[in-house]
């Protein structure tokens, strides 16, 4: 479970990350709307938990695993227990509510900045091939 807890902080952070540089770079990739969309609401989800006080349902689920296993349950969320890990100092609750609520902003922030790209849909159903203009072009000799 602290894995996929691990995969779900490194989708949100590193997905931050390469929106900021990719917008910076005009990667096309990163407008992309499924991506975008999915990034804001796991970030979203953090936030609104962080708001509302509510536990995080991985942490809970971990927790009880560990007490099925007869493991000792740890106290703390998953990520406080992370960067404590890493940065050897414990941080108080409100600096990781601010950090979540923080971060959550600064996603709807490029959000804004750097917008995903929908594809319009005009009715036709024709398709051009790649390179071709609207209308054609003629040359008079």
């Amino acid at each position: 479970m602290a894995f996929v807890h691990l995969l779900y902080v490194g989708f949100v952070v590193v997905g931050e990350l390469l929106i900021v540089v990719g917008g910076l770079c005009r990667w096309r990739w990163i407008r992309n709307p499924w991506f975008r969309l999915l990034h804001v609401a796991a970030i979203g989800y953090v936030a609104v938990e962080e708001i509302l006080q509510v536990p995080c349902p991985m942490w809970e689920w971990e927790n009880r695993l560990r007490e099925m296993a007869g493991q000792p349950v740890q106290e703390g969320t998953f990520v406080g227990r992370l960067v404590e890990t890493f940065i050897v100092h414990p941080w108080p609750a409100w600096a990781f509510a601010a950090l979540h609520i923080g971060f959550g902003v600064l996603v709807l922030a490029t959000l804004v900045v750097v917008p995903p790209r929908f594809r319009r849909t005009s009715g036709k159903t024709s398709r051009r091939a790649p390179g071709s203009s609207v209308t054609p072009s003629y040359r008079s000799n």
